[in-house]
């Protein structure tokens, strides 16, 4: 039998289209669900800001009346507008291993895209560079962590076989956590803190942190702009990941460095990798869910990087070297035995070499590939 795609087109449609890759990644033991509360606002127009500025699409893929596949297409058009493309996002591509379906689906988001005037197509990408980049390239068998998009090997071999190429690859490190910080550090830190007029927080409780939720964000938006993918966030999106993420942040791995004006210079954000509790609650918070992952959020011996930044006239000036001293001391004293870096563009050299200087390895790699229309 050929293969239908059809659009979804009811509450139906796109609860199928969530709850697709759970079957499809039954038996990968390694596979974490998202939050599926998180998923149901993510694709609520209602609830996720980015649709203001953004046409999409959403596909499923049938063959004999089973389904087997899904795919997100995005414009998004500020990004585009800003830097002059005209490119298209594909997103949430999953399938069985069948070259049929995935040509189907991605055709399907092509002939979205070139209808919509766009002359290419990009991804695994999604609104924005918060969203799980890329299909996984390398380190199958590492354990995963929690904003990541988990993919199983095959989807290399499918991309190859509906004609995408590599447009950029993005980067995860481990850094095992040792009794002794490296001298480099130490020195950097102390000659760092001892010339300058930078005043370091640190933080144990959520009501101290949250009057620079705002500030952290403004700088994001002024130290971003050359990241792969980045658009500068409008207040209504700075509350929705506000929201998303205050809730599991842990205030002691928040570090943030004010200058001389009391002005947020620099900041970075780790979180507990919660990924096995939400293995183990299946992505469902209710109604005993939460407690599984908060209880994970203790267990846990890996410590994630989420968020980080450094004003640009700040650069060069070691607050990297405090930041991740700081994170260093923070994870050793809660007996966290490794820090994952979350994904470093294979660009960004500065923040590759941060990682090498902790003696950082490259466990896993990612891929975003492209396609011209």
């Amino acid at each position: 039998m050929a293969v239908v795609v059809r659009e979804v087109s009811s509450r139906k449609d796109l609860q199928r289209f969530i709850y697709l890759p759970e079957k499809i990644h039954a038996q990968h033991k390694n596979w974490i669900p998202p939050i599926y509360k998180d998923e149901w606002d993510f694709y609520n127009p209602g609830k996720n800001r980015s649709f203001e500025h953004c046409s999409t699409v959403l596909y499923l893929a049938y063959r004999d009346g089973k389904l087997l596949g899904r795919i997100m297409g995005i414009i998004n058009h500020a990004y585009n507008t800003l830097h002059k493309e005209l490119n298209a996002r594909m997103f949430a591509l999953e399938c069985y291993h069948d070259h049929e379906v995935a040509l189907a689906l991605t055709n399907a988001a092509e002939e979205w895209a070139k209808k919509q005037g766009m002359n290419r197509i990009v991804g695994p990408f999604g609104f924005s560079d918060k969203d799980p980049q890329g299909f996984m390239i390398e380190g199958f068998n590492e354990p995963m962590v929690i904003a990541t998009n988990y993919s199983l090997p095959y989807m290399v071999e499918l991309m190859d076989h509906c004609g995408f190429k590599k447009e950029i690859d993005l980067l995860e490190y481990k850094v095992v956590i040792q009794k002794r910080i490296a001298d480099f550090y130490e020195a950097v830190y102390n000659r760092t803190y001892k010339n300058n007029q930078f005043k370091l927080l640190e933080f144990n409780n959520r009501k101290a942190l949250k009057p620079f939720i705002k500030p952290v964000f403004e700088l994001i938006n002024k130290t971003y702009n050359d990241i792969y993918g980045f658009l500068e966030l409008d207040s209504g999106e700075i509350n929705y990941f506000a929201k998303r993420y205050l809730p599991i942040i842990n205030p002691e791995f928040v570090k943030i460095i004010l200058d001389g004006n009391e002005q947020v210079a620099a900041f970075i954000l780790a979180i507990p990798d919660i990924s096995a509790g939400i293995r183990n609650a299946h992505g469902r918070l209710y109604p005993f869910g939460v407690f599984k992952i908060l209880r994970e959020a203790k267990r846990t011996k890996i410590l994630t990087m989420l968020l980080g930044a450094i004003r640009p006239d700040y650069r060069d000036r070691g607050l990297g070297a405090i930041l991740g001293m700081k994170i260093y001391q923070s994870a050793s004293r809660h007996k966290y035995e490794m820090v994952d870096s979350h994904l470093v563009l294979e660009t960004n050299t500065k923040m590759l070499a941060e990682y090498e200087r902790l003696q950082g390895l490259v466990y896993k790699r990612y891929r975003i590939y492209y396609k011209n229309l």
